[in-house]
C-alpha cells in the first residue's frame, strides 16, 4: 500500500485532504501534528479509528525529526499543509512565518532528495504570493508581488521547490490557492469570523438580547473565494498530473504547476451582506450607511456591522482574481460550490453548532 504524509492534518486543508484520500483511493495516510499538551482532534476525530489512517507528532521546523519520519517511512506523496497561514499575524511574526512556510519547506525538500527521490511533493502555495497585482484575473504567469511577510514566505518557498525540482529531478509543485474557507476554516480568518459571529446575533437578536456588532477592518478587499473541499481534489490531480494531462508527451519529472480558483471575486462586504440575510436577516430592511472607516450595517434600527481600524493591515491587497483556465483544461478539474453555496453551508453550520 502507498503512502502519503499529510503535514498540518488537524487543520481545514489537511484533515479535508485525509478525507479524500480515505474516500476515494487505497493509499495509507499517515497525519502529522505539533506536540502540544492539549491536542486538537475536532477536524479528524472520524479518522482516528481508520486503520489506513496513523497519527505522529512532526515539528516542521526541526530539520532532524523531518529527517527521520522521511527516512523511516519512505512516503510516496508528501504533502505540506503545515504553515502559519493567517496572513494578519504575519507582520507580527515574521520570522516564525518564514521559518515555518519557507525553512521548513528546506528541510522537507532535503530529506526526500536524500532518502526517497521518487516521491511526489506538493507544498501548499498562495494566492498572496501575487500580492500588489499587476494584472487581472491572475494566472499561473503573473509575476510574485507579495505585500506581506506570509506572501514573501510563500514566495521564497516556491523558489526552493523550483530549484529542487530543477536541480535534483524531483517531482516537486507548489500550486497557487486562491482564498478557500469552510466550516473547518478557524476563526481567526474573516470569512469564519463573520459566520459565527453572525449566527451569534441571530440568536441573540431572535430572543430580543441586546447584542455586539460584527467588527471588521477593509471591507472593500475583494477576494476569490472558494469551498476548501474543492481545492483538495484539484491538489491531488496535480501529484498525478499522467492521469489526467491532454498533452504529448508528459514528462514524469516536469510538472506543471497550476492556478486553483474560482474565477469570482467578490468583497468582504458582499460576503457580510450574503451571510446576515442567509441567517434571516431580510436583505430588503437592511441597510448600509456611510463609507470607508465610517461604514456600518443596520437590519432596520440595529447596528450589525462596523469598521474598526485595528483590524487594518500595514499594507492591503486589494483585489485578488485568479484563472484557473489551465488547471480546468489540463487536470479536468473544476469547482463544485459557488460563492453563495459557501456562504450558505458556512453560515447554517455555524447557527448549528450554536442552535
Amino acid at each position: 500500500m502507498k503512502k502519503v504524509i499529510i503535514t498540518g492534518v488537524t487543520g481545514q486543508d489537511g484533515s479535508h485532504m485525509a478525507d479524500y484520500l480515505l474516500k476515494n483511493v487505497n493509499h495509507a495516510v499517515i497525519g502529522c501534528e505539533r506536540r502540544l499538551s492539549v491536542k486538537n482532534h475536532r477536524n479528524i476525530k472520524h479518522l482516528l479509528t481508520n486503520p489506513n489512517f496513523s497519527l505522529i507528532d512532526l515539528d516542521v521546523t526541526d530539520a532532524q525529526n523531518i529527517d527521520r519520519v522521511i527516512q523511516k517511512h519512505k512516503p510516496n506523496y508528501f504533502i505540506n499543509f503545515a504553515a502559519n497561514s493567517f496572513v494578519g499575524s504575519s507582520w507580527e511574526m515574521p520570522i516564525n512565518h518564514m521559518q515555518t512556510n519557507c525553512m521548513a519547506v528546506l528541510h522537507q525538500l532535503e530529506s526526500i532528495r536524500k532518502h526517497c527521490p521518487e516521491c511526489r511533493y506538493y507544498n501548499a502555495g498562495s494566492s498572496e504570493e501575487f500580492g500588489d497585482v499587476v494584472k487581472s484575473p491572475q494566472t499561473e504567469e503573473h509575476p510574485l508581488r507579495p505585500r506581506s511577510p506570509y506572501g514573501a514566505s510563500k514566495c521564497a518557498a516556491r523558489h526552493l521547490v523550483k530549484v529542487y525540482r530543477d536541480s535534483y529531478d524531483l517531482y516537486a509543485i507548489q500550486g497557487w490557492l486562491f482564498n478557500h474557507e469552510g466550516t473547518r476554516r478557524g476563526s481567526e480568518f474573516v470569512t469564519r469570523k463573520i459566520t459565527q459571529n453572525v449566527a451569534r446575533i441571530f440568536k441573540e437578536y431572535a430572543v430580543e438580547e441586546s447584542f455586539e456588532p460584527l467588527r471588521l477592518g477593509n471591507i472593500e478587499a475583494k477576494r476569490d473565494w472558494s469551498d476548501a473541499e474543492d481545492f483538495v481534489d484539484g491538489i491531488w490531480r496535480m501529484l498525478n498530473q499522467e492521469k489526467h494531462w491532454t498533452h504529448a508527451p508528459w514528462v514524469r519529472n516536469k510538472p506543471q504547476e497550476y492556478v486553483l480558483s474560482s474565477n469570482e471575486t467578490h468583497s468582504i462586504k458582499e460576503f457580510v451582506e450574503e451571510a446576515f440575510n442567509i441567517a434571516g436577516f431580510d436583505r430588503s430592511l437592511c441597510r448600509w450607511e456611510g463609507s470607508g472607516k465610517d461604514t456600518k450595517y443596520y437590519h432596520e434600527n440595529d447596528l450589525l456591522m462596523e469598521i474598526d481600524p485595528q483590524f487594518y493591515r500595514p499594507a492591503e491587497v486589494d483585489l485578488l482574481l485568479g484563472d484557473s483556465t489551465r488547471a480546468r483544461k489540463e487536470l479536468r478539474w473544476e469547482p463544485k460550490t459557488s460563492f453563495i453555496g459557501l456562504v450558505d453551508k458556512m453560515v447554517r453550520h455555524d447557527l448549528n453548532l450554536i442552535s
